[in-house]
């Protein structure tokens, strides 16, 4: 008998595509939440296609954002299509849909008609700038809620145009917010028997990520810029060079902390020069003491560094890749990866589940589904559907 998950009570239908909704669905069936993904019948989530390795074809995407989850198929723009996503959110606790706001409601799926069905029904909306205001029709992709949320502007080197992150970070700060969201309109069924709808907009999940960033500019006029590796008037907290041709990340920032570091490097003077002595002093002479720290890093390999570094109690360590990761101790030894297994491509390696629960863990238990893969079971045992009802809407196209 497998061991309980704490979400496994909680059914979701999943009707998003691509990253914003499912990665929300990702994050749920984690944790037990039984996700069944309705997908279009003629090609499926788009993910299924995106990534930038395909060996044999295959995305190496779609495994890990589709993972824990059951595949069916419909097509929402026919009315049998539509019927059977009101047939599933009968028997459902939670909704999940990253649609431009209307399309459910064209399709007869607005959350007043679903509560008609299921007033329990917690319905998760995911868009770029959320279901009201002027911009809410608009089409709003991950990288333009970056920019509107204001993380682009601010990252990057200054004497060059804003950079991006190299992964979808606005598409997935919508997405846990989404479950953050999702979590506590259930907590809130749990009083009054009701559902809500939950509104993420991705420009807003990034927003809430700026920290001091809008008071900065309302109280004291200050524009943050782009400002590369560094943070203004923090330091020391930069990547570092070594003898081996490494880089090291040291963040010392903190007065405490400061003192070790200069104990590290043989200079305990440092920090007691007027220069180096406090946080905002330090921040006056960033380039200065970057210059310095550098000079010494420079005439250590990366393993001598950060031995001694985390011997003073310096915060440090290595910009890691991927086959660091596969290398490291620390990664073993939390299971931050985990391997399955793919029909086609063998042993998969995903990141584990966080948060990590003491009590009641999340757990990957297998990648993502073939495209339908769970459709005559779903629409067989869960809604009732005889043999000859599901051929007659496969002969169809429905599913």
């Amino acid at each position: 008998m497998s061991t309980p998950m704490p979400l496994d009570d909680i059914r979701v239908i999943e009707l998003g595509q691509l990253l914003a909704g499912p990665f929300c669905g990702q994050l749920l069936g984690d944790f037990g939440a039984e996700v069944i993904k309705v997908e279009d019948p003629g090609r499926g989530d788009p993910m299924r296609q995106w990534g930038r390795e395909k060996p044999y074809g295959k995305s190496l995407w779609w495994p890990v954002v589709a993972r824990n989850k059951k595949s069916v198929t419909a097509d929402l723009r026919t009315d049998e299509g539509q019927d059977l996503v009101r047939r599933l959110v009968a028997r459902a606790d939670v909704l999940i849909e990253n649609f431009r706001p209307g399309t459910l409601e064209r399709w007869g799926l607005a959350p007043e008609r679903l509560w008609e069905i299921n007033p329990g029904l917690v319905i998760t909306r995911v868009t770029g700038f959320g279901q009201t205001g002027p911009y809410s029709s608009r089409a709003g992709y991950g990288s333009i809620g970056e920019a509107m949320g204001g993380i682009r502007y601010v990252t990057g080197d200054p004497d060059r145009p804003p950079a991006r992150a190299g992964v979808s970070l606005g598409d997935s700060l919508a997405a846990t917010f989404a479950c953050l969201g999702t979590l506590v309109a259930l907590h809130q069924r749990g009083r009054t028997g009701r559902g809500q709808v939950v509104d993420s907009a991705i420009y807003e999940a990034v927003l809430a990520m700026m920290e001091s960033l809008v008071p900065e500019y309302q109280i004291a006029g200050y524009q943050r810029e782009r400002t590369g590796t560094t943070l203004p008037n923090v330091s020391p907290s930069n990547v570092y060079p070594t003898a081996d041709g490494e880089m090291v990340l040291i963040a010392a920032n903190q007065d405490t902390v400061f003192r070790r570091l200069a104990e590290a490097m043989g200079r305990a003077e440092l920090a007691t020069d007027e220069r180096y002595a406090t946080h905002g002093a330090r921040g006056r002479w960033m380039e200065q003491l970057d210059n310095l720290i550098a000079e010494w890093s420079s005439t250590l390999t990366s393993d001598e560094l950060l031995e001694r570094l985390h011997g003073h109690g310096v915060p440090a360590g290595r910009i890691f890749r991927a086959r660091d990761m596969f290398a490291d101790p620390h990664f073993a030894a939390r299971e931050a990866i985990v391997r399955l297994t793919h029909p086609d491509l063998g042993e998969f390696a995903m990141h584990n589940v966080v948060p990590k629960l003491s009590d009641s863990p999340g757990r990957v238990r297998h990648v993502g589904p073939e495209l339908g893969e769970h459709t005559e079971d779903i629409y067989r045992d869960l809604l009732g559907l005889d043999d000859g009802a599901i051929a007659s809407l496969r002969s169809a196209g429905v599913i």
